[in-house]
């Protein structure tokens, strides 16, 4: 089984590994429904969806509908004023078939003219504090990614005291200094507030050539069984992280095995290596089309 510790200061036990659902996004309720026992095998208890992933969160409500109080429920909007995220909200949970949701998260919020927005007169912001007030949800989270979001989160925190925050982490990014010294500086006030730090593209190996995509995420995933488990095991090593898994449905039984079944941290030469030998490099900016 995969180790759960505090979902920061929710009180919620969250296994390390959280379901990222934009796997099942473009699946029939057929091919998703099968995902829920790999879930249960591995005790999965933390679900991660948002209004646009595509059918995610119409997959989910079978399981919700049965298996509500054996998932942490977290969704997104990328709706910026109080009145579209409040519709959105209400539109999500009756996607999901549920009056209730355990987190709600801003949906890639770093850009400053959306950030102003969401924090500001009539934002979105003002929608989360009233759901939270109603009950209709229980914590509040931001998301980003792009290499300066740990810096937005910094400013997001000083803004409102977020439950979590949620941004890209693996060893390449790492090897980025500003990144990395951003990152730290981040962790650091989040452990210092108890703030729930979600990780994602774990997996992240770098552009498709053009019209070369043969898989659902965007970017090109790492593959590999063994180079799975040592991304995942990598991670893991660092005390409080959560993962998100990641958007390809076929690769999740190996990152849920890998963290299931974790190895001692890889060490720099280990994960070098790997990077050389994959041609591991940037994902972001996002690319155009």
């Amino acid at each position: 089984m995969i180790e759960k510790i505090y979902f920061g200061r929710t009180g919620h036990k969250s296994t390390r590994t959280i379901f990222g659902s934009v796997a099942i996004g473009e699946l029939t309720q057929k091919e998703a429904d099968p995902v829920l026992d790999l879930l249960f095998k591995y005790g999965v208890n933390h679900i991660d969806t948002a209004a646009s992933y595509g059918n995610a969160e119409d997959r989910l409500k079978p399981w919700l509908r049965i298996h509500r109080d054996k998932f942490f429920v977290a969704t997104k909007t990328e709706k910026r004023t109080k009145k579209e995220a409040w519709n959105e909200l209400m539109t999500s949970l009756k996607r999901m078939g549920v009056d209730h949701i355990d987190l709600w998260q801003f949906h890639g919020l770093f850009n400053q003219d959306e950030w102003d927005t969401v924090m500001g007169k009539d934002g979105a912001l003002e929608a989360a504090i009233e759901a939270r007030k109603k009950g209709i949800i229980s914590y509040i989270g931001v998301t980003g990614h792009e290499y300066r979001v740990p810096k937005m989160h910094i400013q997001s925190l000083k803004r409102f005291d977020f439950d979590s925050v949620l941004l890209p982490f693996n060893y390449f990014m790492m090897t980025d200094e500003e990144y990395r010294l951003d990152f730290n500086e981040l962790l650091s006030l989040c452990r210092s507030r108890n703030v729930a730090v979600q990780t994602i593209k774990s997996l992240a190996r770098s552009y498709w050539e053009k019209g070369d995509q043969k898989g659902p995420t965007w970017y090109k995933p790492i593959t590999d069984i063994e180079d799975i488990r040592k991304s995942v095991s990598w991670i893991l090593s660092h005390d409080g992280l959560f993962l998100n898994t990641t958007g390809d449905v076929k690769l999740l039984p190996h990152i849920l095995e890998a963290a299931a079944n974790r190895i001692p941290k890889p060490d720099r030469s280990t994960m070098d290596e790997m990077v050389t030998r994959l041609n591991i490099s940037k994902i972001f900016p996002f690319p155009m089309d």
